[in-house]
């Protein structure tokens, strides 16, 4: 957990476990850091990458007006699941579509919540992958490029041989109408 604090308090990369797949992290509130991970993955900038986030306040505190019935929702659905919400703010300006939104997700894994609390920002969670590959599932399925790029690879479930997958998107709108983008 240090480890991680420490690079991403200089605007580091980390690999590192989530509630879905393994991803590239880094604070996303640091423009340099995010344009970091683009250069990386070898990404075109007009793609999105999502970010986590600890908790509800979070999501009050990044995004201007939220319609809080999104929390009832996300918490009746058991897939972990990324809301792109409408008029996010304070988040690193490659993170945000050209309408001013973002993919969100309140992270259900209890190591990417207390690294999230205690680096006091939200992460960049993105696949851990060269863009156009396909996302790994397990950490030993990670390109060594992609391990070797980052600044600090987290030691925690790489023996894990439970495959995961990508979360879910929807689109939240400020009206609350709900769009399912990736089921």
């Amino acid at each position: 957990m240090d480890a991680c604090l420490e690079v991403l308090e200089r605007g580091g990369l980390i690999l590192y476990p989530t509630d879905t797949i393994w991803g590239i992290g880094c604070d996303a509130t640091n423009p340099a850091a995010v344009e970091k991970i683009f250069h990386l993955k070898q990404r075109a900038e007009h793609k999105a990458m999502i970010v986590l986030v600890a908790d509800e306040r979070d999501i009050l505190q990044y995004v201007t007006q939220p319609d809080l019935q999104v929390f009832d929702y996300i918490k009746g659905v058991s897939k972990p699941i990324t809301v792109i919400y409408d008029g996010v703010i304070g988040l690193a300006d490659a993170l945000l579509a050209e309408d001013g939104s973002a993919g969100i997700r309140i992270t259900t894994d209890t190591f990417c919540k207390h690294l999230i609390k205690r680096f006091r920002k939200p992460l960049v969670s993105t696949s851990a992958n060269i863009s156009g590959y396909p996302a790994p599932q397990a950490f030993q399925d990670i390109e060594p490029a992609i391990k070797e790029g980052v600044d600090y690879v987290v030691r925690y479930r790489q023996a894990d041989d439970h495959y995961y997958k990508p979360s879910s998107i929807i689109k939240w709108d400020k009206n609350g109408v709900l769009t399912i983008i990736r089921s």
